[in-house]
């Protein structure tokens, strides 16, 4: 759906630009139909913004992250009291919410303290659980403060961290908004999809310092000034394809990691338009405790991408 409407935007713009007779009045409604086809662009962006400050700012999107605590050991307790160990101190919670214990086997376990009040997977939590992490098919996760926080275990590599979630998040309700270049039709770019052999992996790194296989299904080239680009894809039929790219404007307008962008997986005819005017932030540009993939060497672009989300410029907790 999302290929449709982009090829029909584009179609539309087309149709504005060329259609008229040449006259006084087919001029009239070339201007015409070439400024609704801008509003019609203007008004899909403007949507697609909306949407994605809305799930910045769910109580529990990426502006709620509040902690990452590494596991180093057997056992840790955890809860925000004073007498928990700094490096498993919470920002907000129980003074003291349970142990975290790993097994023999690599396993990691809760016990919740007596008498807190906490739920596992939105049910009232009983006893001693396992913790599955964000690489199993059902991620724990811990509820505390009556729902507003949120605690489950996230592997990177060999390491294994808990990672906290509240609304009361400063960077969620002092969120200093996003900014952005100016739409820009020139931006919606058709690309080529060039598909790779099935299984290929790519090497992506992370900004925690690990480094994991990800799945490379094949790269769209794309043409901008006359010049030839390449961008590597992950993901695959059902998700859609996710770039991890850097740019000349990365550290001198936008996020200086990088950025993300999405694209609907290529029909067909291997067509796959790519609008950089979604190109978005990483949550690291929002919050200390994410772990956010870093841009391959092959997406680094010798180009100036001038379209989609500038830099953030409120404060990072």
């Amino acid at each position: 759906m999302r290929l449709a409407r982009a090829m029909g935007m584009a179609a539309l713009l087309v149709l504005a630009a060329g259609c008229g007779g040449g006259d006084g009045q087919g001029a009239g409604a070339d201007d015409a139909a070439l400024a609704a086809a801008n509003r019609a662009f203007q008004a899909e962006e403007q949507k697609w913004r909306d949407q994605r400050l809305e799930e910045l700012l769910r109580p529990d999107g990426w502006t709620s992250l509040v902690g990452l605590h590494w596991l180093e050991l057997k056992a840790h307790y955890i809860g925000s009291g004073e007498r928990i160990g700094n490096t498993m101190r919470m920002a907000f919670g129980p003074a003291r919410m349970g142990l975290v214990t790993r097994d023999g086997q690599g396993r990691y376990w809760f016990e919740p303290e007596q008498g807190v009040e906490l739920t596992l997977n939105d049910e009232p939590l009983k006893g001693r659980t396992r913790l599955y992490s964000d690489r199993d098919s059902e991620p724990a996760v811990i509820g505390f403060d009556e729902g507003k926080g949120k605690l489950n275990l996230v592997q990177r590599g060999d390491r294994h961290a808990l990672r906290v979630r509240h609304a009361d998040a400063p960077t969620r309700l002092q969120f200093a908004g996003l900014q952005y270049w100016p739409a820009d039709p020139s931006w919606r770019i058709e690309g080529r999809f060039i598909a790779h052999p099935p299984g290929k992996t790519l090497p992506i790194a992370d900004i925690v310092g690990t480094q994991g296989e990800s799945p490379n299904p094949g790269a769209v080239e794309f043409e901008r000034d006359g010049q030839v680009y390449r961008l590597e894809a992950l993901g695959g039929p059902d998700e859609g394809l996710f770039f991890v790219l850097a740019d000349r404007t990365s550290g001198h307008g936008s996020y200086p990691a990088g950025r993300f962008l999405d694209a609907p997986w290529p029909g067909t005819s291997g067509k796959v338009v790519l609008d950089f005017n979604r190109a978005y932030n990483p949550p690291c540009a929002f919050t200390l405790f994410a772990t956010c993939p870093l841009p391959p060497p092959e997406n680094r672009l010798d180009l100036a991408i001038t379209a989609g989300e500038k830099n953030y410029t409120g404060k990072v907790h």
